[in-house]
């Protein structure tokens, strides 16, 4: 990660330094290769009576830039929640990330599996899905989308998503045609 550090109106002091160090090695740490480049700014400002500061960061992600800024009399305490804030954006940042890495998996997945309910375990929540190529696919009673397991007959046509379970392939979504 590259790191640039400035004061404005005021010279950076070595606690500060040492305290921007110790926070960006826990940044790498929790977040590793993703922030591309860091900024930190602190600023000496006149918006308090006895004069006050202003912490920046920017962070530069992949197709992203996080930024957090804050207000107060001490800068030290400042950046501890500048980098805390910062932390818990970019792990924001990723678990969206992820979850639209997964929507676009199950888009890929519904156009290529389909199948027919082949047997259905109700009370155990269950079943199995025969589909194109002739295998028998596990489903959950979870894995229904906008469906009910009492709404479902041996014999409908069905897309699902599939996944490797532990017992062979399943079906990780399953929608009626």
């Amino acid at each position: 990660m590259e790191l640039k550090v400035e004061g404005l109106n005021l010279k950076i002091r070595n606690s500060w330094n040492e305290k921007i160090a110790e926070e960006r090695e826990r940044l790498d740490r929790h977040h590793p290769g993703l922030i591309q480049n860091l900024r930190i700014t602190v600023e000496a400002t006149k918006h308090h009576k006895g004069g006050g500061h202003e912490v920046r960061l920017i962070a530069g992600v992949p197709n992203d830039t996080v930024v957090v800024k804050r207000k107060g009399e001490s800068v030290r305490p400042m950046l501890v929640d500048a980098f805390d804030t910062l932390g818990l954006q970019l792990k924001e940042l990723q678990r969206k990330r992820q979850r639209s890495q997964k929507s676009h998996d199950v888009g890929a997945t519904a156009a290529g599996c389909a199948g027919v309910i082949k047997t259905l375990s109700p009370f155990e929540s269950y079943g199995f899905i025969f589909d194109d190529t002739g295998r028998d696919i596990y489903f959950h009673e979870n894995a229904l989308k906008n469906l009910a397991m009492d709404e479902l007959k041996e014999g409908d046509s069905v897309v699902f998503g599939e996944t490797t379970g532990d017992k062979g392939p399943q079906a990780s979504w399953v929608r009626a045609v």
